[in-house]
């Protein structure tokens, strides 16, 4: 465990495994860390994993300001606090992007960069497609208590509880076969993290696309090939950005890629890792 201060109080974070430092940054906003628990044992076996919990749960600290640029901070306050120069960073989901947004304003201290399954960063990042397919792959009654779940969340009427069930009602759409899921894991959320944090996901996305792709940073995006991430519109119009960039596709791979194909993400960010000294 370590604990390092940052703005408004600290972060709290876990680290697992040896070899190249990999900072892993989950999905949200607002979305407690857990349910990457498999992901970082995938990768600890070749990698030392520096995991943390983003502001808004325990045991972090539960206070914002909840925005792009303070996630950003934080997660630079996390590699100067264990006295990493440089590492490379996997990210999931939101945390794919935030990991985007970290190579474009802090290039100097990333050896790579590999988004899971992210919002892209052109336009709207894929996001009104993503909406759309979510909505398709889930029964009329769940969709319209879905909306009006996240209605209650984005004006900060929403109670946890509300949170979690408008996350059950759209779980199974994350997968490619809906008929057939693992349950939900366990998961904390924060309704203000997520409320706060998510319409800030879109914007400023040309100025951000313009910082990748004059950046020197190595970048992958990991997509599952039946994920409702428009993944041929927004991961591919992402890597297009630099010619260091790569898109690799799990085929019938959903949200969670490494559950369809484990192994998948460790591969993929092999591709990034800086080659032994002497190779």
């Amino acid at each position: 465990m370590f604990t390092i201060a940052v703005a408004g109080g600290s972060i709290g974070g876990w680290l697992e495994g040896a070899g190249p430092a990999v900072l892993l940054l989950h999905g949200g906003p607002g979305m407690s860390f857990e349910y990457l628990d498999s992901l970082g044992e995938e990768l600890a076996p070749e990698f030392r994993v520096a995991a943390y919990q983003q502001r808004g749960l325990e045991p972090s600290t539960l206070n914002g300001p909840f925005t792009i640029v303070q996630a950003v901070e934080d997660a630079l306050a996390v590699l100067d606090g264990l006295r990493l120069e440089q590492a490379l960073v996997v990210g999931h989901s939101w945390g794919g992007q935030l990991a985007l947004r970290l190579a474009a304003a802090h290039p100097e201290r990333l050896q790579g960069v590999l988004a899971v399954d992210p919002l892209g960063v052109v336009g709207d990042g894929g996001m009104a497609a993503f909406e759309a397919e979510m909505g398709a792959r889930t029964p009329r009654a769940d969709r319209d208590r879905h909306r009006e779940l996240d209605d209650r969340a984005m004006d900060g009427q929403a109670t946890t509880e509300d949170f979690l069930e408008s996350l059950r009602l759209v779980w199974p759409a994350y997968f490619a076969d809906p008929d057939n899921v693992p349950p939900m894991p366990p998961m904390r959320l924060s309704v203000e993290a997520y409320s706060a944090i998510i319409n800030d996901a879109t914007a400023d996305t040309d100025r951000l696309a313009a910082a990748l792709a004059a950046t020197e940073v190595p970048y992958g995006v990991l997509a599952g090939g039946a994920s409702p991430m428009p993944w041929g519109q927004a991961a591919r119009a992402t890597v297009e950005l630099s010619p260091r960039a790569f898109l690799k596709v799990v085929p019938g791979g959903g949200h969670f890629p490494w559950l369809d194909e484990p192994g998948c993400v460790r591969a993929a960010v092999m591709r990034l890792a800086p080659a032994p000294a002497g190779a």
